[in-house]
């Protein structure tokens, strides 16, 4: 056979193994599964800290003296399917010259700094540039052109300072400047809705022209969200740019809600919760978030990793990250690096 011949054959072969790989995830709800345990360690984790000197140290585990590495023995299998394997070189290949950009809060960084490590040990040594300047963050992986970037924003909507202080407007997205122009945009809020006292960083809201000094979070929440959605609908052309967001990423300081009613945080937690439904139930936030996805007249992709990740009690930092008890952030590598093979997975 001439060798020509055998080029084609091969590219026919890898794109009909592709396409099946593509049909089967379209077909397949990847959310719903379980955790499965497995002792090679020649799969995953997909990095460790020192294949990957970019991990911030509040989600930099096994560095800060995590005795355990038994949570990262655990992948994601979804009942009628697998997910791809994550290939790197493929992932910066199809989005040469592209950029990706993260906007929302910390669970932002967390699953943009997992994407950052899987893609910059797939091509290790490589040329990059990381740096930041305000709220945006920017890795550059210089071979391929792509930009995978981080904007710093917590609610979505703006904060700015006035007269009477410092307002949340709900109603407002002037942050939205930078996004546009993106090829590809994973959004998240809602770590900081229910925070009060000195972590607030507003003093009122204001909504429909009117200040209050505070409202019911949840109802406040929604509001952003439209005025997001509206933002989206207004601004976004589907053809150029995929929209996805994060969905509502859980925390672990009640037990009681995985039923282990002695539990007081996620200390010690060392293997996910049995199954493949949550005892507790799913966050209210996440009924309200489809809501309002379902409303909007663009598409947007939710990245439904509320369940799966309310079953990863053990994979928090708790003591082996920021100062005091962290059940709500995520160690790396670690349960981000999943949300990123779906991620993945979808955009094959």
């Amino acid at each position: 056979m001439r060798l020509w011949a055998v080029v084609v054959l091969v590219i026919v072969i890898r794109f009909e193994s592709n396409n099946s790989k593509a049909e089967e995830i379209s077909s397949c709800d990847v959310f719903q599964g379980s955790w499965v345990r497995s002792d090679s360690t020649s799969s995953y984790p997909l990095y460790n800290y020192s294949s990957c000197p970019f991990i911030q140290k509040e989600f930099n585990c096994q560095k800060n003296g995590r005795p355990d590495d038994l949570y990262l023995r655990y992948n994601w299998q979804p009942h009628s399917c697998n997910l791809s394997r994550f290939d790197g070189i493929e992932f910066l290949r199809k989005y040469k010259g592209k950029s990706i950009m993260f906007v929302g809060d910390s669970l932002s960084r967390n699953q943009w700094e997992s994407l950052v490590c899987m893609l910059y040990t797939s091509v290790s040594p490589t040329n990059y540039i990381d740096n930041s300047f305000g709220e945006l963050s920017t890795f550059t992986f210089k071979d391929y052109g792509v930009k995978v970037m981080l904007d710093h924003s917590v609610y979505l909507v703006d904060i700015v300072r006035e007269a009477e202080g410092r307002i949340l407007k709900l109603d407002s997205i002037q942050g939205g400047k930078q996004w546009k122009g993106t090829d590809m945009l994973i959004f998240n809020t809602w770590h900081w809705w229910n925070r009060r006292g000195d972590t607030q960083p507003w003093d009122y809201i204001e909504t429909a022209g009117q200040l209050y000094k505070d409202m019911d979070r949840v109802v406040a929440f929604e509001k952003a969200l439209n005025t997001w959605a509206n933002w989206v609908d207004t601004n976004i052309d589907p053809i150029k740019t995929m929209v996805f967001f994060q969905g509502i990423s859980p925390s672990h300081y009640n037990g009681s809600s995985w039923n282990e009613p002695r539990a007081k945080s996620c200390a010690g937690e060392k293997e996910p919760v049995p199954g493949w439904m949550y005892p507790g139930g799913l966050p209210p936030a996440l009924e309200v978030l489809k809501r309002v996805l379902s409303k909007m007249k663009k598409h947007v992709q939710l990245l439904d990793v509320t369940n799966l990740s309310l079953l990863r009690k053990d994979g928090h930092p708790s003591i082996y990250g920021l100062p005091g008890m962290d059940c709500s952030h995520w160690c790396l590598p670690g349960v981000p690096d999943t949300w990123n093979r779906i991620l993945y997975s979808l955009i094959l």
